[in-house]
């Protein structure tokens, strides 16, 4: 399926104002600036097991397109959320954030979008295959 596959982070822009917007404590935003995180999906059909590995742990989310399921935020906070497919891009809604992710060049292309009284910052990421 098209999104199977281990990723490891190539780029990522506006790490540093997306993870403050969103509440993320800055020596957490410090530590994870440099992890080399590897994020692996199996896709089954509309089912999906998608985790991200850092070094200290693994947080892992599975779910079915279209059907409601219980997902855990950055920060460690389990939530109930619906993913949608369309056109190839998967989006969910985080309780701070709105997440998309699609293959594009054969890389994981991630944005997560939050809000706050500053304005709107969209952090993407860029992973390559491993």
């Amino acid at each position: 399926m098209a999104f199977t596959g281990k990723y490891e982070i190539e780029s990522q822009e506006n790490y540093d104002e997306f993870l403050k917007l969103i509440g993320i404590p800055d020596d957490v935003i410090e530590k994870g600036r440099n992890f080399r995180i590897v994020t692996e999906v199996e896709q089954n059909g509309n089912e999906f097991t998608w985790s991200q590995v850092y070094p200290s742990k693994t947080m892992t989310n599975k779910f079915t397109i279209d059907q409601e399921s219980e997902m855990e935020t950055m920060a460690g906070k389990k939530f109930k959320a619906t993913v949608t497919m369309e056109g190839g891009k998967i989006t969910v809604r985080f309780p701070k954030y709105h997440h998309t992710a699609e293959i594009s060049g054969g890389k994981l292309v991630e944005c997560s979008t939050a809000s706050g009284a500053k304005g709107t910052v969209t952090m993407k990421r860029i992973s390559k295959k491993i």
